[in-house]
Formats: structure tokens, C-alpha cells, sequence
């Protein structure tokens, strides 16, 4: 195995719930389960009962060949996506470093929120009125990704979920809604910074989630500047 093949290897087999991990790497790759189960010559059914946790932690081997398969398709598809993962499969580093905590002094709502940042709202706007924040996470979406392990994933929050995740470095904004989905605890607001065309299955994971996703065209500085004089 190469040094992102161990990466995705090693998270999977110390994730608490190892089903859960393996379901956030096959959607992160964009493969479907059929595909996956055709590749690996079993039955989707197996495919499921694994992400959906319903079988024994997977061992080594399974490990090994669900890691070589999404290698494999994904060259099949001309490796776009490991591409762009190695890009950020840099040495091991402090997870803090990529992402940066804000606790607002009074809680506003998703509304003036989404005013303040000038932002183009995606999915759900209904659900705006009713959200109060009380602070944001600005998060480097691949490196967080790569880099964080799923028992630092409440760290994100801080004290509160009651908050906007606002992500950059971001290429179609799959592979944040892709994390959020499969977590155990969601940002009330998910921002995605400085991206023109935001990929369908983010969008419809935005609505699944009852999540409303933004966009905004100004800086991660001048959003810095603008949300930490509330």
C-alpha cells in the first residue's frame, strides 16, 4: 500500500464505527455500492450490512481490498480523486492547524448570518429563520478530512453544534457534505467558500439533512472580519 492507501487503511480500522468510515471513503470517491460490489465481486447486501455496521468490524484483509478497489475505480475514472487527495496527503500534523474555532458574543440568526457574509443560499432557506448561531468552524476541508480522527471530530464543535461550518479548499463541495452526512453530530449552516458550480450530491445531502448550504464570494479573511465584530 502507498502512504494514502495506509491513510484511508488506518482510519477505517481504528474508527469506532469502522462501517461508517469505510461508507464516508466510497462516497468521498463517488463510487456507488453496486459498482464497489461488482469490483469486489460480492453482493451489495454485504456492501450494506458493513457500512451500516450490521457485520463484524471488517479485518485486515477486507480492510486491503476495499482500500485497492477504490484506488482501482477511481483509475478507471481517470484518478481524479486521488489526485486531488494526494494533494493534501502531507505529513502528519496538528489537527488544529486546520481548522480555527469562533464563539460569537451574542447568538444571531441564520438569516443575518447569511447577510453578513453576502452569501447565495443553495438548499434550504426555509430553514434559516428558525437557526440561531452561537460561533462558526472555518475548516480546510481535504487536509481536515485526511488529517483529523474521527474521535477529534466533536473538537469542530467546541461547546455547541449550534454553529456554521465554513469550509475552503474546496473543489465541487462533495467532500465536506460527504463528512457531515455520515457524522454523528451536524453544523446547523454549512458555508462553502469562493466556489461558483457546488456538486449535486452535496445539495441533495444539504436537503437530506434539512442543512441549509451557502456560498459567499468574499474572503475567508474579510468573512473573519466581518463575523468576529458580532
Amino acid at each position: 500500500m502507498d502512504t494514502l492507501q495506509e491513510r484511508i487503511a488506518g482510519e477505517i480500522a481504528l474508527s469506532e464505527t469502522p462501517g461508517t468510515t469505510m461508507k464516508k471513503w466510497r462516497e468521498l470517491f463517488g463510487i456507488s455500492q453496486v459498482e464497489l460490489a461488482k469490483h469486489l465481486k460480492i453482493s451489495t447486501s454485504t456492501i450494506s450490512d458493513y457500512e451500516g455496521n450490521r457485520r463484524m468490524s471488517p479485518g485486515v484483509g477486507i480492510i486491503k481490498r476495499f482500500v485497492s478497489a477504490l484506488i482501482a475505480i477511481d483509475a478507471t475514472h481517470g484518478g481524479e480523486v486521488r489526485r486531488n487527495l494526494e494533494k493534501f496527503n502531507l505529513p502528519k500534523a496538528s489537527a488544529e492547524s486546520f481548522y480555527t474555532l469562533h464563539d460569537f458574543s451574542a447568538p444571531i440568526s441564520g438569516v443575518d448570518f447569511a447577510r453578513i457574509i453576502d452569501a447565495k443560499i443553495i438548499a434550504n432557506p426555509n430553514y434559516l429563520d428558525s437557526i440561531k448561531l452561537f460561533g462558526y468552524t472555518l475548516l480546510d476541508s481535504l487536509r481536515v478530512i485526511l488529517e483529523i480522527a474521527p474521535s477529534e471530530y466533536p473538537k469542530l464543535f467546541g461547546t455547541t453544534n449550534e454553529r456554521a461550518f465554513i469550509f475552503s479548499q474546496v473543489s465541487t463541495g462533495r467532500s465536506p457534505m460527504v463528512v457531515i452526512r455520515v457524522a454523528p453530530i451536524k453544523p446547523r449552516i454549512v458555508v462553502i467558500e469562493n466556489l461558483e458550480s457546488i456538486d449535486k450530491l452535496a445539495i441533495k445531502i444539504a436537503q437530506i439533512e434539512k442543512i441549509p448550504l451557502l456560498t459567499t464570494k468574499i474572503s475567508m479573511e474579510e468573512m473573519k472580519a466581518r463575523l468576529n465584530n458580532i
